[in-house]
């Protein structure tokens, strides 16, 4: 299934016939992907037989050991949770608006709040512009943008998935299209190519982790996430950059701040 399908299926125009074609293409999607795990638990099984740790297997494919040991067993079989004392529930805040220059300033803030943080990189390239990406960067569904998918972990676990959009045609052979992070900051890179920071849009919605979610970040199967969406603008309104958190609800606390000069309490 591609956005294409979706698309063609989107102008369907008896609401029927739309949501059975819906649902005959999410039977055959869930076939691929069950068979894709499959197929993922047969390669490490080989990895494994050939002398590979589970470490190392972790180390590519971008994962803890013990989500490897899940893969391994299959989806029907999860593996044993550590005791509680083992490993315990990390909470992390995050302030609303958030800060342009992510993920730096979620390093930052992990460590004020006494965490261990990381950032690991999962990709970076050309990929089609989802619906609401497109509309934030002012192009059409399916054009083409550059994405930067990130994982934040704070003491070793996952606890957001951020990826950042932009116009491939405004910056691709750029800085943001390099496969490594960003320095000294997203905003000096983007000063640097003569877009100065004029405002930006948020808005947070709250549902149910997808498959892919759920496997990035760890979570149990039925685990909500919260998406954040900031739209952020030159002071020439030009979309510079989309960025698209994905949380774990679980694992944070939201606060909100009010600005000075408001009239209410």
């Amino acid at each position: 299934m591609n956005l294409t399908t979706l698309q063609q299926i989107a102008a369907i125009s008896d609401p029927l016939e739309r949501a059975r074609a819906l649902g005959r293409v999410m039977t055959e999607q869930q076939s691929l992907v069950e068979e894709a795990a499959r197929m993922r638990r047969q390669a490490i099984a080989e990895a494994r037989e050939t002398g590979h740790r589970l470490e190392d297997i972790a180390n590519v494919l971008g994962v803890s050991p013990g989500r490897v040991s899940q893969m391994r067993k299959g989806p029907a079989s999860r593996a044993p949770q550590p005791p509680a004392e083992a490993r315990p529930q990390v909470i992390v805040q995050r302030a609303l608006p958030g800060a342009p220059d992510l993920p730096g300033a979620s390093a930052t803030a992990a460590e004020r709040q006494g965490l261990r943080p990381g950032i690991r990189i999962l990709s970076v390239g050309i990929e089609p512009s989802s619906e609401h990406v497109a509309t934030c960067l002012r192009i059409q569904a399916g054009d083409e943008a550059i994405a930067r998918r990130l994982l934040i972990l704070a003491d070793e676990v996952p606890v957001r998935l951020v990826t950042s959009y932009f116009r491939a045609d405004l910056f691709a052979g750029t800085c943001v299209a390099e496969p490594e992070l960003i320095t000294p900051s997203l905003r000096a890179c983007l000063r640097t190519l003569g877009h100065s920071f004029g405002h930006a849009e948020e808005t947070l919605m709250a549902r149910p982790a997808t498959r892919s979610e759920t496997d990035t970040l760890e979570l149990d199967q039925g685990e909500w996430a919260v998406q954040v969406l900031r739209a952020s603008y030159s002071c020439e309104d030009t979309p510079v950059h989309i960025l698209e958190s994905v949380c774990a609800a679980s694992r944070h606390i939201f606060t909100v701040s009010q600005t000075g000069g408001e009239p209410e309490f």
